[in-house]
C-alpha cells in the first residue's frame, strides 16, 4: 500500500464545475462527477487506492516498487494547469494535468511531453464510482475504454492501447524528447451517447486562454501580487459556473485533527463562505461573480428569508441532509466520513451581516443593486430585527447549547448599519429612525454584556470567560475603532489566549476528549483565517511590522503551489482540513490588500481610522461605531 500522502501534497484542477486533486505521486485522488457535490469516482483520498485513483507516472525498474523519479510542480503562469516535471534515470518528462471550462461533457485532460531521453511511463486507472463503493463495468467500445456503473459512464481516450486488469485500466508507453501522449478522461450519463473523441492540444490551448483572460482583470497591483492572484484563481475555481454558488472547499471530511471525528462535508454554499469570497473577489476588480452570486443568492432564498438556510447546494438546494459513508475508512483513519452537513438547518445570526455586507459592497463598486434585491435587502433586515435577540449556533456552527454569540450580534449591528448607508445613498427605500435606534441598541448591549472589564476583552458569548478568534474583526467591521482600548485589549487577549509563540490563532478553546462549547469532543489545529485576522487586527492597531512579520509566515504555510487548507499543525507541521479552503483564500487576499493599503497612505492617521476604502482614507464618525470597511478595501 503507498504511503498516505500529506494534504499538502495536493494540486487542484478544475471546470469551474467540479474539480480533482492530483497527488505530487502523479495520482488523481478525489474527483466527483458531474459536479462538486456528485459521488466521487476517484476516492484514494478518504480511503485507499482501491477506493479509486488514477496514477500517470515514471515506471519502476525490476524489482522495485517505486520508480525513484521526483516530481517538481508548478502552475503554468496564471492558470489552473499543473505542470509536473519527472527526472528520472534515463530522462526527464512533462505531465500537464487539466480540466477545460466545461462546454460539453466535464473532462480531465493529462499530457505527457517528453524533454530529455526517454522514460517509460505507466498509466493505471482503477475507477470506483459512489465513493469507492461500486466497481464499473469496464469494457472496449470502438477503441475507446469505457467504465460503467449505475448512471455514469467515464470514457478513457488515448493513442495508449489499454488493458483491463482486475478492475484498473493499465496502459504502459514510453516518452521520447519532443513526444508527448495525451489521455482523457470525459463523463457522460450511462444512458447518452458516448461523448465525442475530445482535441486535447486544442483544449490545452482553450484553457490557458481562459485563464489568461480572466486573471488580466485582476485590479490588485500591489505587494505578493503573485499570491493574491494564485489566491484567486483557487476561489474562482471553486464557484460552481451555472449558478454562481460558491463552495466553501471542494473535499468532504478531511480531518481538522489527524484520527479526529471532526470531519464535514464542505462542497455546498455558505451564505458566509460565499458572501466573503465575493468581498475578495471584489477587492480585485472582479464584479461578474459578484453579480452570478447575487442572482443565485435571489434563487435560493427565494420569498422565504423567514426560513433562511445558512447553506444552500452549490444551485441552490436546500436539503443537505448528513450522512456517513461506513465503507471509507478515511483521511489517516479520521472518521467518520461524512456527505451532506447537518449544520444546514442551524440559525447563524452573523449571515445576515455578511451577505448585507457584500450586497453593500457590491453597490460601493460599482454593481448596479437591482429592485429585486433591494426587496430581499428589506425582508432580510425586517427578519433580523424580529430575531437578533436569540441565542444561535454562530459562525463556528457548534453543535451543541445555543447561546448569546459576540461575533453574532456584532455582525447583526453590521446588517443595520449597511442598511442605513444604503438607505441614506438612496439605494433602499427604508424607514431609518427605528433602524437608527436598533444599532444604537445592539451596539450598547455588546459593549456592556460581551465584553470582560477585568481582562480588557470581548469574549465569545454573553457572560462566558472563553474567548473567540472572531472578535479580532471588530474593528475591521466599523464597530470600534482600532485605537479603542477594548479592541487593543481583545487584540492582546486573542495573542496571548488563543494564539502559538509564532503567531498562529486557534478559533477558541477547545477541551480534547470533553465535549467543549462546540458540543464535540477532540481537538484542532490553528485556523488559517483568524490567523490573518490577526495580521489585519496588528496592521489596523499601528503594529504594521508584526503584521508582515506574521503575514509573510502565513504564507510559507502554503504549499509548493500556494494553496491553504482550512488549519495548520504547528507540531506535525502539516496542514488539516478540507483543501483548498475559500476562507483561507480570501483571507490572505484581503490581508495583502489592507497591508498594502496601510503602507502606502502617507496620510494614515496612528489613531481611529473610520474609512477605508480603495478610493478614500478620511476620519468620518458614523453612528456609534466607525465605518472601518477594509473588508472592502
Amino acid at each position: 500500500m503507498k504511503r498516505l500522502p500529506r494534504i499538502e501534497q495536493y494540486g487542484l484542477i478544475g471546470d469551474m464545475q467540479t474539480s480533482a486533486h492530483v497527488c505530487d505521486d502523479g495520482s488523481i485522488d478525489w474527483l466527483c462527477l458531474p459536479r462538486f457535490d456528485s459521488a466521487a469516482v476517484f476516492a484514494r483520498l478518504l480511503g485507499t487506492e482501491k477506493h479509486g485513483t488514477w496514477q500517470i507516472a515514471p515506471a519502476p525498474p525490476v524489482g522495485r516498487s517505486g520508480s525513484g523519479a521526483v516530481a517538481k510542480r508548478r502552475y503554468h503562469g496564471d492558470s489552473l494547469v499543473l505542470e509536473s516535471v519527472w527526472h528520472a534515470s534515463t530522462g526527464s518528462v512533462r505531465v500537464l494535468d487539466f480540466m477545460p471550462p466545461r462546454e460539453g461533457a466535464p473532462q480531465v485532460i493529462r499530457i505527457v511531453e517528453g524533454l530529455a531521453g526517454e522514460v517509460e511511463m505507466v498509466s493505471a486507472m482503477r475507477p470506483k464510482p459512489v465513493y469507492g463503493s461500486v466497481s464499473p463495468w469496464i469494457h472496449e467500445v470502438g477503441g475507446r475504454m469505457v467504465a460503467e456503473a449505475g448512471a455514469d459512464a467515464l470514457w478513457l481516450d488515448t493513442c495508449v492501447p489499454q488493458v483491463e486488469k482486475d478492475g484498473v485500466i493499465v496502459g504502459a508507453f514510453t516518452v521520447a524528447a519532443r513526444q508527448s501522449v495525451a489521455f482523457v478522461l470525459s463523463w457522460c450519463p450511462s444512458h447518452s451517447t458516448a461523448p465525442e473523441v475530445p482535441d486535447p492540444e486544442a483544449a490545452l490551448a482553450e484553457t490557458l486562454t481562459f485563464w489568461q483572460n480572466w486573471t488580466q482583470e485582476c485590479t490588485y497591483d500591489g505587494p505578493y501580487r503573485e499570491s493574491v492572484v494564485r489566491s484567486s484563481i483557487t476561489l474562482k475555481a471553486m464557484t460552481y459556473g451555472p449558478s454562481g454558488g460558491i463552495v466553501a472547499a471542494p473535499t468532504t471530511s478531511l480531518p481538522e485533527e489527524i484520527g479526529g471525528g471532526r470531519n464535514w462535508d464542505y462542497r455546498f454554499t455558505w451564505l458566509r463562505d460565499a458572501s466573503t469570497t465575493l468581498a475578495a473577489l471584489l477587492g480585485t476588480g472582479y464584479r461578474q461573480e459578484a453579480q452570478a452570486w447575487r442572482r443565485w443568492l435571489l434563487r435560493a432564498v427565494a420569498g422565504d428569508p423567514e426560513n433562511l438556510q445558512i447553506m444552500y447546494g452549490i444551485a441552490g438546494e436546500r436539503d443537505l441532509r448528513e450522512r456517513v459513508l461506513p465503507w471509507l475508512p478515511g483521511y489517516g483513519g479520521s472518521t467518520p466520513v461524512r456527505v451532506g452537513n447537518g449544520a444546514s438547518g442551524q440559525l447563524q445570526l452573523d449571515v445576515f451581516g455578511e451577505v448585507i455586507e457584500t450586497l453593500y459592497l457590491a453597490h460601493q463598486s460599482g454593481v448596479a443593486h437591482c429592485a429585486d434585491t433591494a426587496v430581499l435587502h428589506q425582508r432580510l433586515i425586517e427578519h433580523l430585527v424580529q430575531r437578533w435577540q436569540q441565542p444561535d449556533e454562530g459562525i463556528w456552527e457548534i453543535r451543541g447549547a445555543r447561546r448569546h454569540f459576540v461575533h453574532s450580534k456584532v455582525m447583526a449591528w453590521v446588517a443595520v448599519d449597511r442598511t442605513i448607508r444604503l438607505a441614506e445613498d438612496g439605494v433602499l427605500d427604508i424607514h431609518l429612525a427605528p433602524l437608527v435606534e436598533l444599532r444604537e441598541t445592539i451596539h450598547r448591549e455588546v459593549c456592556a454584556q460581551g465584553f470582560d472589564p477585568v481582562r480588557n476583552t470581548f469574549t465569545q458569548s454573553y457572560g462566558s470567560k472563553e474567548l473567540d478568534a472572531a472578535a479580532l474583526l471588530i474593528p475591521r467591521v466599523g464597530f470600534l475603532a482600532p485605537d479603542d482600548p477594548r479592541v487593543i485589549g481583545t487584540v492582546d487577549a486573542v495573542r496571548r489566549e488563543l494564539s502559538t509563540p509564532h503567531g498562529l490563532v486557534h478559533r477558541y478553546p477547545t477541551v480534547g476528549n470533553q465535549a467543549g462549547v462546540d458540543g464535540l469532543k477532540g481537538d484542532e489545529g490553528t485556523f488559517i483565517l483568524c490567523s490573518f485576522w490577526l495580521v489585519d487586527a496588528l496592521a489596523l492597531t499601528g503594529r504594521l511590522d508584526e503584521a508582515n512579520t506574521l503575514f509573510e509566515r502565513l504564507l510559507a504555510l502554503g504549499n509548493d503551489l500556494g494553496l491553504l487548507a482550512e488549519e495548520y499543525d504547528p507540531v506535525q507541521h502539516r496542514q488539516l482540513g478540507n483543501f483548498p479552503q475559500a476562507f483561507s483564500h480570501m483571507g490572505l487576499i484581503q490581508s495583502a490588500r489592507l497591508l498594502h493599503l496601510l503602507s502606502t497612505r502617507s496620510s494614515l492617521p496612528r489613531g481611529p481610522v473610520t474609512a477605508l476604502t480603495p478610493g478614500s482614507l478620511s476620519r468620518r464618525p458614523q453612528g456609534t461605531g466607525t465605518d472601518l470597511t477594509s473588508q472592502h478595501a
